[in-house]
């Protein structure tokens, strides 16, 4: 009888770029590639401890003198709707949601060019043409669906994870002049109400970052955790962040990937 060893997963480390977040800062990020039927654990199994996915691809950050980027959740059990949010979302009653496989449409496409040019001008994917749109959205090796909000016209876009334990908002865009509806908490509420309907625990938000303007909104929301010294945990007081590690601090990338939990995988992916 032929005997298989668990494959463990490869990472890698990116070279230092300028920060999106921080001026003057340099981000670099731990990666590894999801591929095959093992692709759905290892992400589930990542997601909980601080990655994100990027089409067939899970990250983190880990630089070297910056500790501000913490993977953002809600706890749906936790979650009470603010004044603000209930108006958010009787303002957008109207809208209707429907869930579809992923799949890139022209209609999303033009959406996302007007949002980023609105709000993201000078981003990484402000160039991203048609068929890298299309890659972002279809390649994806787990459980994804593309939830499209509108009326008579499509008003916004929520690019979703299925994890085990929750729904993760890989990339969301919006129509930049319905800015009364307040689009962006609103994707967000209503994906609380996704999670809960399904039995779901957690809402995951992609990044919050403490000292960044742009992020300021996510920790509004109650229930909130973050991803903080190796644990999630209540937010707490969104003020006693510090954005600096001292490079001393820094775990080295060998003990990073040592301390990770991965799940047991066979090669043949049983």
């Amino acid at each position: 009888m032929r005997h298989s060893l668990p494959i463990a997963p490869q990472f890698y480390v990116t070279a230092p770029q300028p920060c999106p977040y921080l001026d003057g800062r340099k981000e670099r990020k731990l990666f590894t590639a999801l591929q095959g039927s093992n692709a759905r654990p290892l992400n589930d199994a990542l997601s909980k401890q601080g990655f994100r996915r990027s089409q067939n691809v899970l990250y983190r950050p880990t630089c070297a003198d910056c500790s501000a980027c913490l993977s953002a959740r809600i706890d749906v059990s936790k979650f009470k709707l603010s004044r603000n949010q209930k108006r958010v979302r009787n303002r957008n009653r109207d809208l209707e949601r429907s869930v579809n496989s992923p799949w890139a449409t022209e209609d999303q496409y033009d959406l996302f060019k007007r949002y980023l040019s609105s709000r993201h001008a000078a981003g990484g994917m402000a160039d991203m043409d048609v068929f890298e749109f299309a890659a972002m959205v279809e390649e994806t090796p787990i459980k994804t669906r593309v939830i499209d909000y509108g009326t008579d016209d499509l008003t916004a876009v929520s690019l979703t994870d299925i994890l085990d334990d929750g729904l993760s908002m890989v990339y969301s865009f919006y129509d930049p002049e319905e800015s009364a509806r307040s689009l962006g908490t609103f994707l967000i509420l209503d994906h609380v109400a996704m999670a809960l309907q399904a039995g779901l625990n957690y809402v995951y938000l992609g990044y919050w970052v403490p000292s960044s303007p742009k992020m300021h909104y996510k920790s509004r929301f109650s229930g909130l955790e973050v991803f903080y010294k190796g644990a999630w945990q209540p937010i707490g007081d969104p003020e006693q962040y510090s954005t600096v590690l001292h490079p001393m601090n820094s775990e080295p990338i060998s003990e990073q990937v040592a301390s990770l939990s991965i799940p047991q995988i066979e090669p043949n992916g049983r």
